[in-house]
C-alpha cells in the first residue's frame, strides 16, 4: 500500500507520495464548534497510529537537532547540530548560563528544534518523513484538514518545525502574533509518552489578566489547535524529566 508516512517502495526508502496522515474517524464538526466557541482544542488520536510512531521514531532517533534561542539583538537564532558539536563544553555551558540569565529580565527561549521548511527548500536530510508530512499539510486534504476543523475557509499554506525540549528548556509567554506573515491558527502535534506533569513542559494558556486559564500537558498522537493571537508559555522541563518533550509545531496561514 501506498500514501502514509510509513509505506516504503523498497527497504529504507520512504514513499514520496502521503495522502494519508489524520485519522480518518475524527468527528470534525464537533471538533470545528469546541474551537469556534473556546478559540482552542485538544484532538486526541488525531493521526493514524503508524504514521504517529513513525513521527516519534524520526524525532527520538534520526532528526539533526539544532538549539533555538533569542540572540543578543533581540533575533531568533537557531545554531545548527554541526555549530554545536563545534563548541567545547565550556562555550556550551556559557551560552546556556547566559540563556537563563537573559530569561530573568526579557523574553527568551530555549529548545532544540529542526527548521522543516528551511531544510525541505535546501534539500538537506531528504530521507527524513517529516518532509513528506510538510508536503502533506500544504495538500489539498491538509489544508481542508485545517479549515474543517477551525471554520476558516481562508487558509492556503502550513509551516512546520521539528521541537524538543529537554531538561531546562522553556518557552516564555508570548501571543505568535510577532511576524507579517498571517498566523491564523497555532498546531502542536504531541509525539511525548508518558509525560507527568511535575516534568515541567505544560503549554499554558493566559486569560486577560494574565492569569493561567487552561493548561495542556504533551501527550502522544494529539493535537492542539489555538487561534492567533492567544498569549501562552512553556513552562520549564525539569532537571529529572525522564522523557523528552518533541512534537512538530508550526501555523496555518492565510497568505
Amino acid at each position: 500500500r501506498r500514501g502514509n508516512l510509513v509505506t516504503q517502495r523498497r527497504p529504507g526508502r520512504l514513499s514520496h507520495r502521503v495522502d494519508r496522515v489524520f485519522n480518518p474517524d475524527l468527528d470534525r464538526a464537533a471538533i470545528r464548534a469546541e474551537f469556534q466557541r473556546r478559540g482552542r482544542v485538544r484532538i486526541d488520536n488525531a493521526l493514524l497510529p503508524q504514521v504517529a510512531e513513525r513521527l516519534r521514531a524520526c524525532l527520538l532517533q534520526e532528526v539533526p537537532w539544532g538549539l533555538a534561542y533569542l540572540g543578543r539583538d533581540g533575533k531568533g537564532v537557531t545554531l545548527r547540530q554541526e555549530e554545536m558539536r563545534a563548541m567545547d563544553a565550556g562555550a556550551r555551558h556559557e551560552l546556556n548560563q547566559w540563556i537563563q540569565s537573559s530569561a530573568k529580565s526579557r523574553y527568551q527561549f530555549a529548545y532544540e528544534t529542526y527548521m522543516i521548511v528551511t531544510a525541505y527548500k535546501e534539500g538537506r536530510d531528504p530521507q527524513l518523513p517529516l518532509h513528506r508530512l510538510l508536503e502533506f499539510l500544504n495538500s489539498a486534504p491538509g489544508i481542508r484538514f485545517f479549515s474543517d476543523v477551525s471554520g476558516l475557509d481562508n487558509l492556503i499554506k502550513a509551516d512546520a518545525q521539528a521541537t524538543r525540549y529537554l531538561p531546562g528548556h522553556f518557552l516564555k509567554t508570548h501571543d505568535d502574533s510577532g511576524s507579517t506573515r498571517a498566523r491564523e491558527i497555532a498546531y502542536v502535534i504531541g509525539l511525548s509518552r508518558n509525560w507527568q506533569n511535575e516534568w515541567g513542559g505544560l503549554l499554558h494558556f493566559l486569560g486577560g489578566d494574565d492569569r493561567v486559564e487552561d493548561v495542556l500537558a504533551p501527550e502522544f498522537n494529539t493535537i492542539s489547535l489555538f487561534r492567533v493571537p492567544q498569549r501562552h508559555f512553556v513552562s520549564q522541563v525539569a532537571a529529572f524529566a525522564g522523557e523528552q518533550r518533541i512534537s512538530i509545531t508550526g501555523w496555518a496561514r492565510s497568505k
